[in-house]
């Protein structure tokens, strides 16, 4: 179980996951997969997935799809109603 300092201090450097040694390497993982998932101009490559394979059960990599998924869908929802972030993520939003 985390203390509250170390979920905060992971959730103000998620956006710099890759060269933060405050993650896990199934940590990284899930975050390698799910910025794959929801990029466009990416894609969960075999490479990727068999990592995942690797440190998630089949099971866990349905449910770590599942959540991506909705929160992706949360992203689409919110944007188009103009919903402001609550200040968690710090990435700016595209514009077009």
């Amino acid at each position: 179980m985390l203390r509250a300092e170390e979920t905060e201090a992971k959730a103000l450097k998620v956006g710099d996951w890759r060269n933060s040694d405050l993650f896990s390497n199934r940590e990284r993982t899930a975050l390698a997969f799910a910025e794959a998932v929801t990029l466009s101009d990416r894609d969960v490559d075999d490479e990727l997935f068999a990592a995942t394979r690797e440190v998630f059960a089949e099971d866990e990599i349905v449910e770590l799809t599942a959540w991506i998924g909705l929160e992706n869908l949360y992203s689409k929802f919110n944007r188009t109603f103009r919903i402001e972030a609550q200040g968690f993520c710090t990435l700016p939003l595209a514009v077009d």
